[in-house]
């Protein structure tokens, strides 16, 4: 008398960079499918270029079908524009460009005594997706960047005026997203909200993916100002009493250039990078961006105001 065997089946795991991604990639789907003209962030940070990434293998083999854009405060390293204008001719994108300096040049917004255009960017933003109908924005906001970011659904709806109310935003059960507006709202859309700085890091790493020199480590003139350290460029210029030095340093986030700090890394490689997040204690805002040491509330004021 012969017994059959059970059959089993093969046991299949995503890993946990293959969850993300897929969480993220049935995200930009799920705008793609219910909004009726999204747009996506791209600035030329890791974040954004990330989450480029993930639109190029979400829609894989056509093209991403929604434009990107930069709201351009005219400080950026110009490392970083140079890198973003590059990823757009290479993948055929359309670039949508919303000039903080054009608003200023005609009287949209006027310029802050701190010289930090963080606040300012937000009518800049708003104006430019009206002008061009956008129902939808991705931001490759983080929730473990700041405690205002944490607040965040996914889908993060806007009333008319683009502007957030944490207390009044949808439930997500068992990631059901509504992406239902009104002539006027929008929603911002979060795809790497469940990722970390490490994540990040570590999806590079595994795709390969190409990012600004910036971030890796290299010798460098910069300046010690508040505790932190500046690199001397066109928009930071040695203070009476200020020494520069030569430094090792990387950038963890890319920020303007006159209010965005260097830390000290010799982090050459993306794997140097990787081992150097695995083992930081403060946050990459915390740690390097200027404008975002205000106040706990800083970030939250501008998120209710429409910034990302």
């Amino acid at each position: 008398m012969t017994t059959s065997r059970p059959h089993h089946q093969p046991h299949y795991q995503l890993s946990h960079l293959e969850a993300l991604e897929s969480e993220s990639i049935h995200v930009m789907r799920e705008v793609a499918a219910e909004m009726r003209r999204p747009c996506l962030l791209f600035s030329g940070g890791k974040d954004s270029i990330v989450m480029l990434h993930l639109a190029v293998k979400a829609f894989a083999p056509a093209r991403i079908p929604f434009p990107v854009m930069h709201v351009d405060t005219g400080l950026n390293f110009p490392e970083v524009i140079e890198f973003r204008d590059a990823v757009v001719d290479e993948l055929g994108l359309r670039l949508v460009v919303a000039s903080v300096q054009e608003a200023i040049d005609r009287g949209l917004v006027r310029e802050e005594r701190s010289g930090s255009r963080n606040r300012i960017q937000t009518p800049v933003l708003l104006e430019a997706a009206e002008q061009h109908g956008f129902d939808a924005l991705f931001g490759g906001a983080r929730r473990d960047e700041e405690k205002a970011r944490a607040k965040e659904r996914v889908f993060s709806f806007r009333d008319e005026f683009g502007q957030w109310d944490p207390k009044n935003q949808r439930p997500e059960l068992w990631s059901l997203y509504n992406g239902r507006v009104h002539p006027g709202e929008s929603i911002r859309v979060f795809p790497l909200s469940n990722w970390t700085e490490l994540d990040i890091w570590s999806y590079i790493g595994a795709q390969d993916v190409a990012i600004p020199d910036l971030y890796l480590a290299a010798e460098r003139d910069v300046v010690e100002r508040d505790g932190m350290l500046y690199a001397v460029n066109a928009f930071v210029e040695p203070r009476e009493g200020e020494t520069v030095t030569r430094r090792s340093v990387r950038y963890r986030t890319m920020g303007d250039a006159n209010l965005t700090a260097a830390v000290e890394s010799t982090a050459a490689t993306v794997q140097d990078v990787i081992d150097e997040i695995a083992a930081a204690r403060l946050t990459e805002r915390g740690a390097t961006r200027g404008d975002d040491r205000v106040s706990e509330a800083a970030m939250e004021d501008r998120k209710r105001e429409g910034y990302f």
